[in-house]
């Protein structure tokens, strides 16, 4: 399921961040590539144990669960911690990659299953040519380019690539996410369930229909979840 999430952080939080980005260190992004991405890989990223990626990660956590449609599609149970990258000048694209399967989490040391990856722009379009996060969906390449502040979560699983930075600087935050619910299907089942029980609670109240599609679906994530 790709499915793009808007204004998870506002113009304040988006200040604060493009005012770390700015006094922050940088590295090479293939630091932390695996060995397929490594050769694809010409980006860099924010140092993780710096003090700016550390806000930077907590402005973006917080703007997250402010947004029950990003819970609600993805039912989290273990967050990589976001890491931010900067596309641009002789660092400026990534090729075709999958992610790879089990991430260790560098706080933690847990391992999280990359069952979702998530992306979050922090540059407006209009400031860089190109950048295009290209994901290949069922349907065929989805070209995604998102407004400052907005997200867009995939599958894990999918090819995908960040189109070259040929004019100015695209600055985003990325991350995995390991889902209560394995199985993509069932949580899209799950998703679609819940945004029906929403729309019905918000047309006709709190009627005995919306009560037991509401029991449906915690028996369904019940049966489901692993937590």
């Amino acid at each position: 399921m790709l499915l793009t999430i808007a204004n998870v952080l506002n113009a304040a939080e988006l200040l604060r961040i493009r005012t770390l980005i700015e006094q922050a260190p940088w590295a090479s992004g293939r630091e932390s590539a695996g060995r397929q991405a490594v050769a694809v890989k010409n980006n860099e990223q924010m140092p993780h144990d710096c003090d700016e990626a550390r806000e930077i990660r907590a402005i973006v956590l917080r703007g997250f669960d402010r947004h029950p449609q990003f819970f609600s599609a993805t039912l989290p149970k273990r967050v990589f911690p976001p890491r931010v990258n900067r596309y641009g000048g002789d660092y400026n694209a990534f090729g075709n990659h999958v992610d790879n399967a089990i991430r260790f989490a560098p706080d933690s040391g847990l391992r999280i299953r990359t069952d979702i990856s998530c992306t979050i722009f922090f540059a407006e379009p209009e400031e860089y040519d190109g950048g295009e996060l290209v994901i290949q969906d069922t349907a065929g390449p989805r070209s995604i380019k998102l407004i400052a502040g907005d997200a867009v979560i995939y599958p894990g699983t999918t090819l995908h690539q960040v189109m070259p930075v040929t004019r100015g600087y695209r600055l985003a935050c990325f991350f995995w996410i390991e889902s209560m619910v394995r199985d993509i299907e069932q949580r899209r089942l799950l998703h679609d369930l819940d945004n029906t029980i929403i729309s019905l609670r918000n047309e006709q109240g709190e009627t005995p229909a919306a009560i037991a599609l509401t029991g449906t679906y915690h028996n369904l994530l019940r049966m489901w979840a692993d937590t």
